[in-house]
């Protein structure tokens, strides 16, 4: 006996994600239904390559009475109305939106890191997904920690444009076109010329010059992994489409060489080492997407502190950032809560 699985927002990015990933891991769904804007109800999307169409419905409709779980991805202001109505009937929600990611009554969950959070979502029958960067990097920090106690991190990002949705995508494609053909373009949904350039600035800007993207690194990273790690965070958007990569420098409590972290990083589950100092010894973006993995590449040793390393991370930001994180957090709910037949 399997699970009423409901996928919210199965027209966008992440949501089409989503479905795949259920797929492609053999979700136990007894039944799945596809939600969307009213734009889209009525049209039909594949379940990942199973050949199974489904028939896309309005989420305003939608009786979520009687179903499992609900996987949203519907962004916050859509989410403000339909969360609580789909947790006051009972269906679970795991929502990767930014709204309830810092409500102290909402589990904040990657379940490599943080597993045993998740039995606190009965409080809301509501569960966080984190923010795209926050996700890959505290997989990476995990079994870090666990070793030798990390007390700073340092972290620049490299974020693809899918981060910021199909409109994103959509401009580096006609932005890249336009500049080889001669053509103005002027950028819509980004501050500035994206294609062949890098944006320092993702997400609305605060009163202490961080950007709201940079403020969820720091916040989300204290909830999921140790609250008293000190993180601080440049986030840039550069011209790729999928994958985002860090630049990640940590400081630890205790000694910890490369060659150790690279020990520890080769078990740890969600990571993929890929690091031959060579020639091409290293992920990039490029050959991470589709992957379930985070990857970590030139782990080194920082000689300008105490107890320093320095490594990249890449991922598929919408896969281990939000689609596949989403499904991972739906099979750990179902092993320990909702436990069918």
């Amino acid at each position: 006996m399997g699970y009423r699985v409901v996928v919210a927002g199965a027209t966008g990015n992440v949501g089409r994600e989503m479905l795949n990933i259920l797929a492609e891991r053999e979700f136990p769904a007894d039944e799945i239904v596809a939600l969307a804007s009213s734009r889209s109800a009525g049209d039909t999307i594949e379940y990942g390559d199973t050949g199974k169409m489904l028939k896309i419905q309005n989420i305003e409709h939608f009786d979520p009475t009687g179903w499992d779980m609900a996987l949203f991805a519907i962004g916050s202001d859509a989410t403000k109305i339909h969360a609580p109505r789909f947790a006051a009937a009972g269906c679970v929600v795991i929502d990767n939106s930014s709204l309830y990611r810092m409500d102290p009554d909402v589990p904040l969950i990657v379940p490599e890191v943080n597993p045993d959070a998740i039995d606190g979502y009965t409080a809301r029958n509501i569960i966080a997904n984190p923010n795209c960067s926050t996700a890959q990097m505290v997989v990476a920090l995990k079994p870090l920690h666990d070793a030798a106690k990390i007390l700073r991190v340092v972290v620049s990002t490299y974020q693809s444009v899918s981060g910021a949705g199909k409109e994103g995508m959509d401009e580096l494609f006609e932005q890249s076109r336009n500049i080889f053909v001669g053509d103005q373009s002027e950028p819509r949904k980004f501050t500035k010329q994206i294609a062949f350039n890098v944006i320092p600035h993702i997400d609305k800007f605060l009163e202490d010059g961080s950007t709201k993207e940079e403020w969820k690194m720091v916040v989300e990273t204290k909830k999921i992994l140790d609250p008293k790690i000190k993180v601080t965070a440049t986030c840039v958007r550069v011209p790729v489409f999928v994958g985002h990569s860090e630049s990640i420098n940590i400081e630890f409590e205790n000694e910890l060489s490369a060659q150790e972290a690279q020990n520890i990083l080769r078990e740890a589950p969600g990571v993929m080492l890929v690091d031959k100092r060579e020639d091409g010894g290293y992920v990039t973006p490029v050959e991470c997407v589709g992957d379930y993995a985070t990857f970590i590449s030139r782990v080194r040793d920082d000689s300008t502190v105490d107890n320093g390393l320095n490594l990249w991370c890449v991922s598929d930001n919408l896969r281990k950032g939000a689609a596949l994180n989403a499904v991972q957090i739906a099979e750990l709910l179902g092993r320990r809560h909702l436990k069918k037949g």
